[in-house]
């Protein structure tokens, strides 16, 4: 037996792990900048990075002092439950400080939430496509992802209520909805999402705001009051800048919260993380900035799409900081035109690859400066 197939113990890998990993498969981000440039001989400077959904302003600035200041108290463990930050929630959206829970990113919440409410081998409702760690941490734990792809208009690839309403049953222990939509961007006016929520009143609902702030709405927090069975989740790495720093919050019923925390890691932010997110809420000229910035690119790249491409449609709708792009050539396909553009400095996600079940028909592009649209857009009608 190879070294590397034994365990600590002596088993061997296939029969000390459960079945649902011993074929793991694993997300797939957007690639690095410097990992571009290196295998394509590249300046980095050059390359538009479009895959990541990242601020393209870089972190928030009130962000970055609080964090250089906290470094000094990195010998200290943090609150285990982000107390500060959970106060400064509060003030921020309402609610109580019990009503939040804290994570090392919305990820987090999302594998915490799956083990607090779903026992193995139940059934995790989730339109198709979409964000993959729902069904990957869903698998990964024994639970059933239950992906539902008629719930996916093929057209407008928004999400098709009814549809999705039809596929509910009383077996489903959770319910995911992505507001924005990923991979489309789409969105889900509030008549509808109370429409699931209602639908889904045996089990938790979980509504994903991670783009929220892009949308033009305030999102569905307010809805919390009124449905003991919702939970909204939110990140701190989009329009706040801070994906490397791994910071998420919940906000539900004190009861759903009181399971979370009891079956999360104990001190799973830390004080780096706590002193940026308290930072990162009061920082609303930044916020401001970054989405006047990415609706008027959102709005540039359109109509960019329409009257310089052909071969390409940029799927309406997308109220998020990313978009689909439909390949409208059969001769094409999006693993080939996703290794075109990396050898032409842009990196975009290949649906193919990125999101179960989209085929290689779609590419999805983030939303970022003007001149990375230009550059996208100058790449694709560049393409053999």
């Amino acid at each position: 037996m190879a070294a590397h197939q034994t365990l600590v113990h002596g088993l061997s890998t296939p029969s000390a792990v459960h079945a649902a990993l011993r074929q793991p498969e694993y997300y797939v981000p957007g690639l690095p900048v410097d990992e571009v440039a290196r295998r394509y001989g590249l300046s980095a400077a050059d390359i538009a990075k479009l895959g990541s959904a990242e601020n393209p302003y870089g972190p928030s600035p009130a962000a970055q002092a609080a964090v250089a200041d906290a470094i000094s108290r990195m010998q200290l463990y943090p609150s285990w439950t982000a107390e500060p930050l959970r106060e400064r929630l509060a003030e921020t959206y309402g609610y109580e400080q019990r009503n939040y829970l804290c994570g090392a990113g919305e990820t987090e919440i999302i594998s915490v939430l799956i083990r607090a409410f779903a026992g193995q081998g139940d059934p995790i409702l989730m339109p198709a496509p979409c964000f993959p760690m729902y069904h990957l941490f869903a698998e990964a734990e024994g639970r059933v992802a239950d992906l539902r792809y008629e719930a996916t208009d093929p057209r407008t690839m928004a999400v098709d209520v009814d549809a999705y309403i039809g596929a509910i049953r009383p077996e489903h222990k959770i319910v995911f909805i992505t507001n924005p939509h990923s991979p489309s961007g789409t969105w889900m006016a509030e008549p509808d999402l109370r429409r699931v929520i209602e639908a889904a009143s045996h089990c938790l609902v979980v509504l994903d705001e991670a783009y929220v702030h892009y949308s033009g709405h305030h999102g569905g927090i307010g809805l919390v009051e009124e449905y003991p069975n919702l939970i909204v989740l939110r990140t701190f790495s989009k329009v706040y800048g801070l994906a490397g720093l791994r910071l998420g919050f919940g906000v539900a019923h004190a009861g759903v919260i009181d399971a979370l925390l009891a079956a999360k890691p104990t001190w799973n932010v830390g004080q780096l993380q706590i002193a940026g997110g308290v930072a990162a809420l009061g920082d609303h000229e930044f916020v401001a900035k970054t989405v006047d910035t990415i609706c008027d690119a959102r709005s540039y790249v359109q109509e960019l799409f329409d009257v310089k491409l052909d071969r390409f449609r940029c799927v309406e709708g997308s109220r998020s900081n990313f978009f689909l792009i439909e390949l409208l050539d059969q001769d094409l396909n999006s693993n080939d035109v996703w290794q075109s553009l990396l050898e032409r400095g842009v990196i975009t996600k290949d649906g193919a690859v990125s999101f179960r079940g989209l085929g290689t028909r779609f590419l999805r592009a983030d939303v970022g400066f003007r001149g990375r649209m230009d550059q996208l857009v100058a790449a694709l009608g560049d393409l053999p």
